[in-house]
């Protein structure tokens, strides 16, 4: 790769990585907040987030669709056409978000007692779930503007205001958790209501930077034509399944964590927020892959599309491999930041370390799945995403873990093994010439 492709891909990249690291650190932040509540409540929270999670999951899908039409549209040269998916988009996160966020709010504390029924983690979490809800449609516009930013090359946007609605959740989950400046110490609820309502500030950000920077596009000048409607529907849905299916597995993961004990669910949340904060910049990164991919096939040249997924690669797995390495070498200088019963840091130290030594081929396929989504493969990267976790992950984890025995460490070797295996799917896939001749 040379210095001005690296360039191209870092210029794209960073502000994405910086982005979501800032989201990731926020849930970082918001694990080490609860676990000073105890177990419980640290298991409520990651079991309600998951749950939240899976709800949303069918709007966040609208920013592949956005991205990969912007993307392609721009590549075309078609610069004052790019924002009209965004406004197909928005129509669809409010349509589809409301009635799905009130039938939800209305069955909360049922959801939440099919994955967990233990009653102190039920009294924790499902308030928190409720609150979580209600941000439904501002998760659908905030993931809509993202797929557009990162689709027209302007990432900096979207780093800008998720910086701003981060900061602002870490400073209300500090007054509302715990009750400072004269608030009630509401706990985990407070924690999910600090959410909702930078979720909501975000929203407001989004339609102010759409006025300033994307007017000339065609924001909020007209729907799309039903041949775009239908292009961006068949390009978020089947992402937006995948999301689904995937925030289930967590959801159902979760499940399975609890019937081995709630001090193992309460480790696990941990595993995952950190390992979260480490893979992200491999999403990031592939979502930077996902619009230079997408305005290359706008432009007619496969060889640079294909070119452009094996750079981002390249960087995705030096980046990886020195993010994971203080998680095999010192994972007890991570646990640090969190106040952890032993049992729940003895339980948790050597997944972390697992984690921290495959993260980066873990990246590979997070890149190629993103840039076959920039050229428009949504359907058989959703395909390859569920039959790899609930046909192969799933039943192996509750087989290794409640059943046999092996607990947070069997189940964690299972869900490594079925990363590993999807990234070489996904790299499989890449080489082959299926993904150069869709149509978007």
């Amino acid at each position: 790769m040379d210095r001005s492709r690296f360039r191209r891909v870092l210029s794209l990249g960073l502000p994405i990585i910086g982005g979501m690291l800032s989201q990731n650190i926020l849930n970082f932040v918001d694990t080490a907040m609860v676990s000073r509540l105890g177990d419980a409540a640290l298991a409520a929270v990651g079991t309600g987030g998951f749950i939240n999670f899976m709800a949303i999951a069918l709007v966040t899908g609208l920013s592949a669709g956005v991205q990969a039409v912007a993307a392609r549209r721009k590549g075309e040269g078609r610069d004052n056409e790019t924002a009209i998916p965004l406004n197909g988009a928005m129509v669809i996160a409010v349509t589809f978000g409301i009635p799905m966020s009130l039938i939800l709010f209305a069955c909360a504390s049922p959801l939440f007692a099919l994955v967990n029924s233990d009653p102190q983690v039920l009294a924790e979490g499902s308030p928190y779930l409720k609150v979580r809800l209600i941000a439904m449609v501002a998760v659908g516009l905030n993931f809509s503007f993202r797929g557009y930013w990162n689709g027209i090359h302007l990432p900096k946007l979207y780093l800008f205001t998720l910086v701003a609605m981060h900061s602002l959740n870490i400073f209300l989950n500090w007054v509302l958790i715990f009750g400072h400046l004269g608030a009630p110490a509401m706990g985990t609820t407070g924690a999910g209501l600090a959410t909702t309502i930078a979720t909501c500030l975000g929203s407001c950000m989004y339609i102010g930077l759409g006025f300033a920077f994307a007017r000339g596009s065609g924001f909020l000048h007209g729907l799309p034509s039903r041949e775009t409607m239908k292009t961006i529907l068949r390009l978020s849905v089947p992402n937006g399944v995948q999301q689904l299916f995937f925030a289930a597995g967590f959801t159902m993961l979760f499940k399975i964590l609890g019937l081995v004990g709630t001090s193992t669910t309460a480790a696990a949340n941990v595993l995952i927020n950190v390992m979260l904060i480490a893979i992200l910049p491999g999403i990031a990164l592939g979502i930077a892959a996902a619009s230079l991919v997408g305005s290359a096939l706008g432009r007619g040249d496969v060889a640079d599309a294909r070119r452009w997924g094996w750079d981002v690669v390249k960087v995705a797995v030096v980046l990886l491999f020195l993010l994971g390495l203080p998680m095999l070498l010192a994972p007890d200088a991570i646990f640090y930041l969190f106040e952890l019963s032993p049992q729940t840091q003895d339980l948790a130290r050597l997944p972390l370390r697992i984690v921290g030594g495959t993260i980066c081929i873990d990246g590979v396929g997070l890149v190629l799945q993103h840039a076959l989504l920039g050229a428009g493969a949504s359907r058989s990267t959703m395909v390859i995403s569920i039959v790899m976790q609930w046909v192969v992950f799933l039943p192996f984890a509750y087989l290794v873990g409640p059943v046999l025995g092996y607990g947070l460490l069997g189940i964690w070797l299972a869900q490594i093994g079925y990363r590993l295996i999807q990234a070489g799917i996904f790299t499989r896939k890449w080489m082959g010439n299926s993904w150069t001749e869709i149509r978007v």
